[in-house]
């Protein structure tokens, strides 16, 4: 699950407790990514608010479009996983999203979101390699320089929460291997799901 030693269910604090049953009624389950924030609560809900501020912003198949970039490029399993389910649950074909994990992205995403994930990934990658050019073509694209500048920052927090969770050891949960077994496989970049 992690290689942190997290706060039980029955030995959560209050502000602990709370953040464990808000996600429990959220998910379905307690999250691993829920129990390693254990550890320091406050931090967990302002990423949350930060987050939050973010992507309602942002249209939010752009958000989910840069964040499955970012995740992809940033090797991270749990978040990649995440957010393909909701592009799948809410935008996508299973098939057309196995295409835009995999970079075959040409035949089911126009041409703006192409530009959206691919600059996703540079900028996950290495930030220091944008250029002018880039902005450019985004902004030939049709965004404006807010719009760009939402993707920035999806992908920056983005950055931020698979750091968190990689450099800590938290798996993606384990429901996550019910998920379509190409897509899955496809999403497993990092490190693997839990109890898989």
């Amino acid at each position: 699950m992690s290689f942190l030693k997290t706060v039980a269910e029955d030995e959560a604090d209050d502000l602990v407790a709370a953040m464990y049953a808000a996600d429990i009624e959220h998910n379905g389950y307690l999250p691993n990514y829920s129990r390693i924030f254990s550890l320091h609560p406050g931090a967990y809900q302002a990423w949350g608010g930060l987050i939050l501020t973010i992507r309602g912003a942002m249209d939010r198949r752009r958000y989910e479009l840069a964040t499955i970039g970012a995740a992809n490029q940033l090797r991270s399993t749990y978040c990649g996983l995440a957010h393909a389910s909701i592009l799948e649950e809410r935008y996508f074909e299973t098939e057309d999203l196995r295409k835009i994990v995999s970079g075959q992205a040409a035949s089911v995403l126009s041409d703006v979101d192409r530009e959206i994930v691919e600059f996703a990934r540079k900028v996950a990658d290495d930030a220091t390699s944008v250029t002018e050019k880039d902005i450019t073509r985004l902004r030939e694209a049709g965004l404006t320089d807010r719009d760009i500048f939402d993707v920035v920052l999806a992908v920056a927090a983005r950055s931020f929460f698979t750091k968190v969770l990689d450099a800590t050891g938290t798996l993606a949960d384990a429901a996550y291997n019910e998920m379509d077994a190409e897509l899955r496989d496809a999403l497993t970049v990092g490190r693997p799901i839990d109890g898989g």
